[in-house]
């Protein structure tokens, strides 16, 4: 298969990776009703482990792709998450399904810190291929909720695992015939020599890091947030729920797509200038939300979630930016793992901060967590910085 079917595989994994991770809560009611559960939220703290390991494996996957194969790390993902999947398919206790959900999310960790990096061999314009992958990945959280609800009605919530199942199975086949010839693994190739310098590494690792952890807790702070935050803003306008979902639907939809336009920007334009362009953005409009109601707000919504989800690729493409292709997986998943520990420290104080100061309050969080990404990448080196290192 040539480049670019190779590339739709690994971005379809992508899809896949987000979508297998949210069946379990899409289809959460019907699991708990079938297993005897009065309530469904007694059923969801069986899911947490998922997540968990989703982000712990990512660093032994990272280190395994760099040294052992990417595509043979791919492949493990494809056939292990589709099995896995088949597996909890057939779970008849809570315990049984936390078990199997969280081997799901060992296999779930190997797409960030392996098939990104392998994506970026099969491309020589990194910046757009970072923004459609990413499109690809919201895809998948949209793929979740509909392909889930649509089976469980069919056929039930067993059919929700078991056919996502067979097509990740059927893909890694494909994938493997696909790749076939390109067993080195990165750590074993020659290298060009790191794009920064030693000297220049520590920093930018640390910088990296900061970075990718405010952004994934303004980012989880904002879309475990948004649908309370907008219901209390279009108060006295709007009261149906559904109709509050369809308006936040609208919202991840559009910002989606602002994914697109910063991959093609950042194949021409410096990382930091844009990097810095798209936080600036972020911040002010999030400041204006913290002034406005009704209407307004839902715009200054759209415009906030739009810079948020615009600066997610921004990571993937410093590493590809200053990091040498060989270490590139385990540089990713550690990244990965630290961004996922601030997932979940957001995720735990949305409920205290609103607690004790009302969503204005957390929107003024979202701010100060804003203007700290800021703060970090103005330390980041130019690109002619590190060149000249």
């Amino acid at each position: 298969m040539n480049k670019p079917g190779i590339s739709l595989l690994l971005n379809l994994a992508h899809a896949l990776d987000h979508m297998f991770l949210l069946i379990f809560a899409t289809a959460v009611g019907s699991i708990a009703t079938d297993m005897g559960m009065q309530r469904w939220e007694d059923l969801m703290p069986y899911g947490a482990a998922a997540f968990f390991f989703f982000g712990v494996g990512s660093l032994p996957a990272g280190r395994l792709g760099d040294l052992w194969g990417r595509r043979k790390m791919m492949s493990v993902f494809f056939i292990g998450i589709g099995v896995s999947s088949l597996l909890v398919s057939q779970a008849q206790t809570p315990i049984q399904l936390a078990m199997l959900l969280a081997v799901m999310g060992c296999f779930a960790s190997i797409y960030h810190p392996v098939g990104i990096p392998m994506l970026m061999q099969f491309t020589d314009k990194p910046g757009r291929a970072i923004g459609f992958n990413g499109l690809m990945g919201n895809l998948g959280i949209a793929v979740a909720a509909v392909l889930t609800g649509w089976l469980v009605t069919l056929s039930g919530w067993r059919a929700a695992f078991w056919w996502p199942g067979c097509l990740s199975i059927a893909l890694g086949l494909l994938f493997w015939w696909a790749t076939r010839g390109d067993d080195i693994a990165p750590s074993k190739k020659t290298r060009a020599g790191s794009v920064a310098p030693h000297h220049q590494q520590s920093t930018l690792f640390f910088v990296m890091t900061l970075a990718a952890t405010t952004g994934s807790l303004l980012f989880n702070f904002s879309t475990n947030s948004n649908g309370e935050v907008l219901a209390d803003r279009l108060s006295g306008l709007i009261h149906d729920p559904a109709a509050i979902g369809m308006l936040l639907a609208g919202v991840y939809v559009l910002a989606s797509f602002s994914q697109l336009v910063i991959g093609h920007l950042l194949d021409r334009m410096p990382l930091k200038k844009l990097y810095l362009i798209v936080l600036g953005i972020q911040l002010l409009t999030l400041l204006v939300a913290t002034q406005t109601q009704g209407w307004m707000f839902y715009l200054a919504q759209i415009a906030f979630m739009c810079a948020i989800f615009a600066a997610i690729p921004f990571t993937d493409a410093m590493i590809v930016k200053y990091v040498d292709d060989s270490m590139r997986s385990r540089i990713s998943g550690a990244r990965f793992a630290v961004s996922f520990g601030a997932s979940s420290v957001a995720v735990w104080l949305i409920g205290p901060i609103v607690k004790s100061g009302g969503l204005a309050s957390f929107l003024w969080t979202m701010v100060a967590t804003s203007a700290a990404t800021l703060a970090v990448i103005s330390f980041l080196p130019s690109t002619e910085e590190v060149l000249e290192g």
